[in-house]
């Protein structure tokens, strides 16, 4: 269990949304899943742009941003980057930006 796990307590989905979006090389599909404190704070989340035409590997992954292994890392075309800790109203801003450029591609 991470660190941030044991203080949080227990979490709470909030957000489990999931959206066909069109793109430039093919149909795609944006996810978002959030988990939150008992004091409502963003503990957990899972951002993900999914897009076989762009990237056939990591299940269509093309970009994510996630919490999964305790830290703040990036997905992008089966590669994973740490990135600076941010709260998740800017990881979500700059996931949108990144998402509506990848649309525009017809291949990487």
């Amino acid at each position: 269990m991470t660190a941030a796990k044991k203080r949080a307590g227990k979490l709470v989905k909030v957000t489990d949304e999931v959206a066909a979006v069109r793109c430039a090389a093919g149909d795609g599909l944006i996810r978002e899943e959030v988990w939150k404190d008992e004091a409502g704070q963003v503990v957990r989340y899972n951002l993900a742009f999914v897009n076989f035409q762009l990237f056939p590997g990591d299940n269509g992954r093309m970009l994510g941003h996630d919490t999964a292994h305790g830290h703040v890392h990036r997905h992008f075309a089966g590669t994973i980057e740490d990135v600076e800790p941010a709260t998740y109203g800017e990881i979500f801003e700059r996931f949108l930006r990144e998402v509506m450029e990848l649309r525009k591609r017809r291949k990487l």
